[in-house]
């Protein structure tokens, strides 16, 4: 290999390496030691509410692309995007499947009902802060994904490490597409940075805050 000459997997992680960068860099806070600890120790839970996830995620970029303007662009990204989110709740159900975990039914965490609660009740600002918490969401799911790489068994923590190179790019997305309606609606960027900063103080206090149960999404264990 000479150069800049890249093996194609050597090439993948490399990105992938920088897209995990570009997250850190855009949340305000990491992933607090406590919650991994929790997770490994509770790993039928976390991947029953990992599941929920994923198709939580596909249901909201399928409400977003009937929402959506009839740009082409913009149409086909919101297709893939909920392509892809059901294909990783299908591998999702597999590893349950595979390690003897039967489904059940596990209660939603305050995480994405506590950022919706922040989003504007009016147009153009609701769709556009709507857009802000799903790349908000994403983002904190693959930093997520890379953290419990850390922790988990080796076959898990491969999976994740797989997911987390497929999904490591779903935050930008969001955050291009709600730029996008910024241009434009002709609005302030001055005010769509102070929307996007109360955003990411919320997502911070959200994850970094005790909760009585464990979910993917949820903060440290209350002790």
């Amino acid at each position: 290999m000479t150069g800049a000459q890249l093996e194609p997997k050597q090439f993948a992680g490399e990105q992938t390496a920088d897209a995990v960068a570009a997250i850190r860099a855009f949340l305000r806070v990491p992933t607090p030691d406590a919650w991994l600890a929790a997770a490994a120790a509770q790993q039928d839970v976390l991947l029953i509410d990992h599941a929920n996830c994923e198709k939580k995620a596909a249901s909201t970029a399928l409400s977003l692309l009937y929402r959506a303007d009839t740009d082409p662009g913009s149409l086909a990204q919101l297709s893939r995007l909920a392509r892809e989110e059901l294909r990783h709740y299908e591998q999702v159900l597999a590893v349950l499947e595979e390690r003897g975990i039967p489904l059940r039914p596990v209660s939603s965490s305050r995480y994405a009902s506590g950022l919706r609660e922040r989003v504007a009740r009016s147009e153009p600002w609701r769709r556009i802060e709507t857009l802000l918490v799903c790349a908000l969401v994403e983002a904190r799911s693959c930093e997520r994904f890379d953290r419990l790489t850390e922790v988990l068994d080796p076959s898990l923590a491969r999976f994740y490490g797989k997911l987390l190179a497929s999904e490591a790019r779903h935050f930008e997305h969001y955050l291009s597409a709600a730029q996008a309606a910024v241009t434009a609606a002709d609005l302030e960027q001055a005010e769509y940075c102070q929307r996007l900063d109360r955003l990411l103080e919320a997502e911070a206090e959200l994850v970094s805050a005790p909760d009585s149960e464990l979910r993917f999404h949820s903060g440290p264990p209350a002790t």
